[in-house]
């Protein structure tokens, strides 16, 4: 890849990893307008290192609380707001742990096109701008329970169809059991750790089995770029969601959706 190259599509991952606009409908679109190659296993493990650094270090109070709380009580009887949240991480994680296994091979056969990708930005865009506008948003992240957890592990477990977004399910999900903007969206950011973790250790066992050349300065650079570009989504979004709600993002979605079918079927 070229650095230009490097650069766009480090960026793309970093922001659209956390925003709800999904990254596959946007890594797509390089290599269908440009006619850029496939970036290749070693380039998306790096750029999917350097996001997870980002909310990591972002979060990293938030983290030490779960972990010690989780630690020190979520195996006792005596749970605190803190050791239950982790419990409640772990609980939304299995279902797209288990639907990842089950239907990778499937959907990177079936479903990975620009068709599937435009129709799915579209449809779970506007169930995004459905659930901004008519949920309540009164609860907390400190008021997630076992159901709360239950529901929006499903609907993560969903975001395996290329062009949902992980983030944009998993925060349509919860504002529609009535969290605010900021609480489902802090929930979607911690709950993509192990996720993106996950995925990153399952690529790298493939990486391993692989007998491709691996350039190191590309992989350098991809974490850098996607890093410093997700770790500044991250604190805008967290921002600034309060106060302009989900419609920009909708409206970007429908926008998208819109080209790339125009792309596909024009």
């Amino acid at each position: 890849m070229t650095f230009f190259e490097i650069i766009i599509l480090a960026i793309i991952q970093g922001l659209t990893e956390f925003l709800p606009i999904s990254s596959s409908a946007h890594l797509i679109l390089p290599a269908e307008i440009l006619g850029w190659r496939e970036q290749g296993l070693a380039f998306d493990v790096a750029v999917h290192v350097g996001s997870l650094l980002a909310v990591i270090i972002y979060l990293r109070n938030d983290i030490a609380k779960l972990t010690v709380a989780w630690f020190s009580h979520g195996l006792g009887r005596q749970q605190t707001t803190e050791s239950k949240l982790g419990w409640w991480i772990i609980i939304s994680t299995i279902p797209g742990v288990i639907f990842g296994y089950l239907m990778k091979d499937f959907v990177a056969d079936n479903l990975r096109i620009a068709l599937v990708i435009a129709i799915t930005t579209i449809v779970f865009g506007l169930l995004l701008w459905y659930a901004d506008v008519a949920a309540k948003q009164t609860k907390t992240i400190e008021k997630i329970g076992l159901k709360e957890a239950i529901i929006i592990g499903l609907a993560q477990a969903v975001a395996i169809i290329p062009g949902t977004s992980r983030s944009g399910i998993t925060m349509t999900a919860g504002l529609m059991l009535g969290l605010d903007r900021e609480s489902t969206a802090k929930f979607s950011f911690l709950l993509s750790i192990p996720i993106i973790l996950g995925a990153g250790l399952f690529s790298v066992l493939e990486l391993l089995g692989s007998v491709a050349k691996v350039n190191w300065n590309e992989l350098l650079y991809g974490a850098a770029f996607s890093f410093v570009a997700a770790y500044l989504c991250i604190y805008l979004f967290l921002n600034w969601i309060s106060k302009i709600g989900m419609l920009p993002f909708v409206i970007y979605r429908l926008v998208l959706g819109f080209v790339l079918l125009y792309i596909v079927l024009g």
